[in-house]
Protein backbone atom coordinates (compact mmCIF):
# COMPACT_ATOMS: atom_id res chain seq x y z
CA UNK A 1 0.00 0.00 0.00
CA UNK A 2 1.46 3.75 -0.83
CA UNK A 3 0.76 6.34 1.86
CA UNK A 4 -0.01 9.67 -0.21
CA UNK A 5 -0.60 12.56 1.63
CA UNK A 6 -1.88 15.60 0.28
CA UNK A 7 -2.22 19.22 1.54
CA UNK A 8 -4.74 21.10 -0.14
CA UNK A 9 -7.30 24.15 -0.41
CA UNK A 10 -10.66 23.88 -1.70
CA UNK A 11 -11.08 26.77 -3.81
CA UNK A 12 -7.82 26.52 -4.99
CA UNK A 13 -8.24 25.61 -8.64
CA UNK A 14 -4.87 23.99 -9.10
CA UNK A 15 -6.00 21.71 -5.92
CA UNK A 16 -9.05 20.82 -7.99
CA UNK A 17 -6.38 20.05 -11.05
CA UNK A 18 -3.55 17.92 -8.62
CA UNK A 19 -6.52 16.01 -7.43
CA UNK A 20 -7.99 15.23 -10.69
CA UNK A 21 -4.64 14.29 -12.01
CA UNK A 22 -3.62 11.82 -9.25
CA UNK A 23 -6.97 10.25 -9.82
CA UNK A 24 -6.21 9.81 -13.47
CA UNK A 25 -2.88 8.52 -12.58
CA UNK A 26 -3.83 5.78 -10.76
CA UNK A 27 -6.43 5.19 -12.45
CA UNK A 28 -4.56 4.86 -15.76
CA UNK A 29 -1.00 3.82 -14.81
CA UNK A 30 -1.22 1.98 -11.42
CA UNK A 31 -4.63 0.37 -12.04
CA UNK A 32 -3.65 -2.27 -8.88
CA UNK A 33 -1.90 -0.03 -6.80
CA UNK A 34 -3.37 0.18 -3.27
CA UNK A 35 -3.28 3.64 -1.90
CA UNK A 36 -4.03 5.26 1.33
CA UNK A 37 -4.65 9.27 0.51
CA UNK A 38 -4.98 11.50 3.69
CA UNK A 39 -6.33 14.46 2.95
CA UNK A 40 -4.72 17.71 5.14
CA UNK A 41 -6.23 21.19 5.43
CA UNK A 42 -4.50 24.08 4.34
CA UNK A 43 -6.14 27.83 4.76
CA UNK A 44 -5.19 29.95 2.07
CA UNK A 45 -7.95 32.96 3.41
CA UNK A 46 -8.18 31.70 6.72
CA UNK A 47 -10.91 34.90 7.49
CA UNK A 48 -13.09 34.84 4.60
CA UNK A 49 -16.72 35.60 5.61
CA UNK A 50 -19.72 33.94 5.83
CA UNK A 51 -21.06 35.63 2.54
CA UNK A 52 -18.05 34.62 0.71
CA UNK A 53 -15.58 37.28 -1.30
CA UNK A 54 -16.27 38.02 -5.19
CA UNK A 55 -13.25 36.79 -6.76
CA UNK A 56 -12.96 39.65 -9.01
CA UNK A 57 -12.72 41.97 -6.33
CA UNK A 58 -10.47 39.79 -4.40
CA UNK A 59 -7.83 39.58 -7.45
CA UNK A 60 -7.85 43.44 -7.81
CA UNK A 61 -7.19 43.52 -4.02
CA UNK A 62 -4.73 41.38 -3.65
CA UNK A 63 -3.49 40.99 -7.31
CA UNK A 64 -3.54 44.33 -8.87
CA UNK A 65 -5.64 42.04 -12.42
CA UNK A 66 -8.26 44.14 -13.14
CA UNK A 67 -9.20 41.05 -15.79
CA UNK A 68 -10.42 37.99 -13.95
CA UNK A 69 -10.80 36.18 -17.43
CA UNK A 70 -6.77 36.37 -18.13
CA UNK A 71 -5.94 34.83 -14.22
CA UNK A 72 -8.04 32.03 -14.94
CA UNK A 73 -6.85 31.24 -18.68
CA UNK A 74 -3.28 29.29 -17.04
CA UNK A 75 -5.12 27.02 -14.79
CA UNK A 76 -8.23 26.35 -17.68
CA UNK A 77 -5.50 25.34 -19.72
CA UNK A 78 -3.71 23.12 -17.87
CA UNK A 79 -7.04 21.56 -16.77
CA UNK A 80 -8.17 20.61 -20.26
CA UNK A 81 -5.19 19.42 -21.06
CA UNK A 82 -5.82 16.63 -18.63
CA UNK A 83 -9.26 16.42 -20.00
CA UNK A 84 -10.63 18.57 -17.45
CA UNK A 85 -13.11 21.10 -18.71
CA UNK A 86 -12.90 24.14 -16.39
CA UNK A 87 -14.57 27.39 -16.30
CA UNK A 88 -13.62 29.23 -13.48
CA UNK A 89 -16.02 32.10 -14.39
CA UNK A 90 -18.73 30.50 -13.31
CA UNK A 91 -17.31 29.83 -9.62
CA UNK A 92 -16.70 34.15 -8.69
CA UNK A 93 -17.35 33.37 -5.21
CA UNK A 94 -14.59 32.46 -2.90
CA UNK A 95 -16.31 31.04 0.68
CA UNK A 96 -14.75 29.92 4.38
CA UNK A 97 -13.54 26.61 3.93
CA UNK A 98 -13.12 25.48 7.65
CA UNK A 99 -16.55 23.46 7.68
CA UNK A 100 -15.86 21.77 4.63
CA UNK A 101 -12.69 21.01 5.89
CA UNK A 102 -14.27 19.37 9.33
CA UNK A 103 -15.91 17.15 6.82
CA UNK A 104 -13.45 16.29 5.15
CA UNK A 105 -11.19 15.53 8.10
CA UNK A 106 -13.84 13.41 9.96
CA UNK A 107 -14.52 11.62 6.85
CA UNK A 108 -10.97 9.31 7.51
CA UNK A 109 -12.87 7.22 9.72
CA UNK A 110 -15.68 6.57 7.27
CA UNK A 111 -13.15 5.53 4.69
CA UNK A 112 -14.45 8.27 2.06
CA UNK A 113 -12.41 10.94 2.55
CA UNK A 114 -10.84 11.25 -0.63
CA UNK A 115 -14.08 11.03 -2.78
CA UNK A 116 -15.42 13.49 -0.41
CA UNK A 117 -12.97 16.20 -0.82
CA UNK A 118 -12.63 15.48 -4.19
CA UNK A 119 -16.94 15.89 -4.61
CA UNK A 120 -16.75 19.10 -2.70
CA UNK A 121 -13.99 20.62 -4.49
CA UNK A 122 -16.23 19.59 -7.82
CA UNK A 123 -19.12 21.07 -6.24
CA UNK A 124 -17.03 24.05 -5.82
CA UNK A 125 -16.01 24.71 -9.06
CA UNK A 126 -17.72 22.98 -11.57
CA UNK A 127 -21.11 23.17 -10.08
CA UNK A 128 -20.70 26.44 -8.47
CA UNK A 129 -21.66 25.42 -5.23
CA UNK A 130 -21.50 27.62 -1.97
CA UNK A 131 -19.28 24.90 -0.08
CA UNK A 132 -19.90 26.96 3.22
CA UNK A 133 -23.87 26.82 2.89
CA UNK A 134 -24.42 23.94 5.51
CA UNK A 135 -26.85 22.13 4.05
CA UNK A 136 -25.16 22.48 0.32
CA UNK A 137 -22.15 20.05 2.08
CA UNK A 138 -24.69 17.91 4.03
CA UNK A 139 -26.12 17.06 0.44
CA UNK A 140 -22.50 16.00 -0.65
CA UNK A 141 -21.88 14.25 2.85
CA UNK A 142 -24.72 11.86 2.46
CA UNK A 143 -23.14 10.26 -1.00
CA UNK A 144 -20.05 9.26 1.57
CA UNK A 145 -21.59 7.72 4.73
CA UNK A 146 -22.80 10.78 6.36
CA UNK A 147 -26.03 11.19 8.03
CA UNK A 148 -27.75 14.42 7.38
CA UNK A 149 -27.80 15.50 11.21
CA UNK A 150 -24.23 14.17 11.54
CA UNK A 151 -22.32 16.10 8.61
CA UNK A 152 -24.14 19.61 9.84
CA UNK A 153 -23.34 18.69 13.57
CA UNK A 154 -19.50 18.43 12.93
CA UNK A 155 -19.76 21.15 9.78
CA UNK A 156 -20.60 23.72 12.34
CA UNK A 157 -18.93 21.81 15.49
CA UNK A 158 -16.50 24.62 17.40
CA UNK A 159 -14.79 21.65 18.61
CA UNK A 160 -14.45 20.20 14.93
CA UNK A 161 -13.90 23.66 12.96
CA UNK A 162 -10.79 24.37 16.13
CA UNK A 163 -9.54 21.40 15.15
CA UNK A 164 -9.34 22.43 10.88
CA UNK A 165 -7.42 25.58 12.08
CA UNK A 166 -5.03 23.69 14.28
CA UNK A 167 -4.40 21.14 11.59
CA UNK A 168 -3.74 24.06 9.22
CA UNK A 169 -1.33 25.93 11.71
CA UNK A 170 0.59 22.29 11.69
CA UNK A 171 0.64 22.71 7.70
CA UNK A 172 2.08 26.02 7.85
CA UNK A 173 4.61 25.19 10.46
CA UNK A 174 6.06 22.60 8.22
CA UNK A 175 6.94 24.37 5.75
CA UNK A 176 3.96 24.05 3.28
CA UNK A 177 3.16 26.36 1.55
CA UNK A 178 2.43 25.68 -2.26
CA UNK A 179 -1.21 23.58 -3.00
CA UNK A 180 -1.43 21.29 -3.64
CA UNK A 181 1.37 19.47 -1.76
CA UNK A 182 2.18 15.96 -2.28
CA UNK A 183 3.97 13.51 0.03
CA UNK A 184 4.55 10.43 -1.13
CA UNK A 185 5.29 7.25 1.32
CA UNK A 186 6.22 9.91 3.85
CA UNK A 187 9.42 10.84 2.37
CA UNK A 188 8.91 12.75 -1.79
CA UNK A 189 7.65 15.43 -1.90
CA UNK A 190 5.94 17.68 -5.10
CA UNK A 191 3.76 20.63 -4.98
CA UNK A 192 1.76 23.13 -7.22
CA UNK A 193 0.57 22.30 -10.58
CA UNK A 194 2.49 19.41 -11.84
CA UNK A 195 1.94 17.54 -14.44
CA UNK A 196 0.86 13.64 -14.73
CA UNK A 197 4.12 12.46 -16.07
CA UNK A 198 5.63 14.38 -13.07
CA UNK A 199 3.20 12.21 -10.42
CA UNK A 200 3.97 9.40 -11.92
CA UNK A 201 7.70 9.77 -11.35
CA UNK A 202 6.81 10.74 -7.88
CA UNK A 203 4.79 7.54 -7.54
CA UNK A 204 7.53 5.34 -9.11
CA UNK A 205 10.18 6.77 -7.11
CA UNK A 206 8.01 5.96 -3.51
CA UNK A 207 7.23 2.85 -4.75
CA UNK A 208 11.17 2.28 -5.24
CA UNK A 209 11.33 2.71 -1.60
CA UNK A 210 8.40 1.48 0.02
Amino acid sequence: MLQIDLYTEISCPWCLIGQYRLDKVLRERFPTLVTDIRHHPVLLLSHVPATGIYIPDLLKTRYGVTDPKSAFARAEAEALISGLELDLSRQLYTYPTQAAHALIMASSEKGTQHKLAVAITEAYFLDAKNIADMNILADIAISHGFERDEAISIATDPEWLARVEHEAENSMLQGIRSVPHFIFAEQFEINGGRSEDEITFAIEKALLKN
